[in-house]
């Protein structure tokens, strides 16, 4: 294609994602529905372009007022992620001197919101639960795309053996540091042809999702519930380290979130999950199951911040009104949740969060109005689950994973027993 088609391609992607009103990811994949004579690289180009801005969209719209043109145009210009020897042949000589100006301009000369890339709330909340220095650790942990995790079914494979099968197809891996399930991929290559994948070895997941997994700890022949499964990436780890015995629910208020759990399910072998569209928290499937299950992991519905490095719109979609809406769904949901454990029964409470309001302060409230739950400290829970430097993953009692320190999305989790 030639450069200048191309951009205009990236500049009319950008019009659609800048305007905010779907995810990020879906507004790339219709694109590219659209447009299916674009190659791999072609593909790449763009849509790494439009999460580059979305990532640094304060600073690249402050450099862009000084350009001409289209505003997605410059920001193009600016972020782009493909060759610059190609991009070059898309542009005059003005254009070509503009771009070299730009992007001489130092960053840490400039406002700190322009060099943070967050919302003033957001930011605002982050240095007052993190401190400074952490901070801006962060902030350079978000400024970059995450890598790709997957996650061996032991039902079917040992790690060391996909690592190597991965390694005939020249896909590069090491295993992940924390989970021992876990391989983290060079690059990001086309997996769903690949053998490892299409016969169930492998699914991807983010090596801090396959620790929530690990800490809910379900044992062969117990009765264990998934409540907020979605696609059933939690579901799916559970059920290997159930050895595919007793009963897995996999509960979710989105039937098309579990229609994506099916083709998985049948890749991996599993016939001990039991996937079931429920209305709300309080419906009638899960007033039948109250006071019968072994383990509950309540994977909350959240903002998601704690996936910035691979949905960076997020930080633009969410606000404090919308958190404080989720926090109080999440506290309705882990309540109703709750009621399913028996005696001795074990709850998980976990988000993608990178708040307190949505992590702590959830757990604290639960703990504080339901005494006959005893909370169990994360550190123990990953000791006897075998997870290698236990201590380097938690803050207090909690498990708390952040991308700066443990290179996973963030993830929070709290753990309690009935007594």
């Amino acid at each position: 294609m030639h450069p200048a088609a191309l951009l205009d391609l990236s500049t009319e992607l950008l019009r659609q994602v800048l305007k905010l009103e779907s995810p990020a990811d879906s507004v790339v994949s219709a694109f590219f529905r659209h447009h299916r004579d674009l190659g791999q690289r072609e593909r790449h180009t763009l849509a790494e372009t439009a999460y580059a801005v979305l990532r640094r969209r304060l600073f690249f719209q402050h450099l862009a007022q000084s350009g001409h043109g289209a505003l997605e145009r410059r920001l193009a210009l600016l972020a782009w992620q493909g060759s610059d020897t190609y991009l070059r042949g898309a542009l005059g000589p003005h254009e070509r001197d503009w771009l070299g100006r730009a992007r001489g301009v130092d960053a840490t000369t400039l406002a700190e919101k322009l060099r943070h890339n967050l919302p003033d709330w957001l930011a605002s909340a982050l240095k007052t639960s993190m401190g400074e220095v952490e901070f801006w650790k962060l902030v350079a942990a978000l400024d970059v795309s995450a890598p790709l995790d997957l996650r061996v079914n032991t039902l079917k494979a040992r790690r060391e053996d996909v690592q190597a099968a991965l390694g005939e197809l020249e896909i590069k891996s090491l295993a992940t540091p924390f989970s021992p399930w876990g391989l983290r991929v060079e690059g990001k290559p086309a997996l769903q042809r690949l053998a490892p994948f299409t016969q169930g070895q492998v699914e991807v997941q983010d090596e801090g999702s396959q620790l929530l997994a690990a800490i809910t700890d379900p044992k062969r022949g117990e009765m264990v519930v998934d409540f907020c499964a979605g696609a059933g990436g939690k579901t799916l780890a559970l059920g290997a380290l159930m050895r595919n015995t007793g009963r897995l629910y996999a509960f979710d208020v989105s039937g098309h979130r579990l229609e994506a759990l099916k083709p998985r399910l049948a890749r991996s072998g599993l016939s001990n999950v039991y996937p079931a569209q429920i209305a709300h928290e309080r419906d009638e499937r899960i007033k039948r199951l109250a006071g019968k299950i072994d383990r509950v992991l309540v994977d909350a519905p959240c903002s998601g911040l704690g996936t910035l490095r691979r949905n960076p719109d997020l930080k633009w979609r969410q606000s404090p009104k919308s958190v404080e809406e989720l926090s109080a769904k999440q506290e309705a949901v882990l309540a109703s949740a709750a009621r399913l454990l028996k005696a001795g029964g074990r709850l998980v409470y976990a988000t993608c969060s990178l708040l307190d309001t949505e992590n702590e302060a959830i757990a604290e409230s639960f703990t504080a109005m339901h005494s006959d739950f005893v909370q169990l400290p994360a550190q123990e829970a990953l000791e006897r689950a075998r997870i290698d430097r236990a201590s380097e993953l938690v803050r207090g009692p909690y498990l708390r994973l952040w991308p700066h320190l443990h290179g996973t999305d963030a993830f929070f989790a709290a753990i309690w027993q009935k007594r």
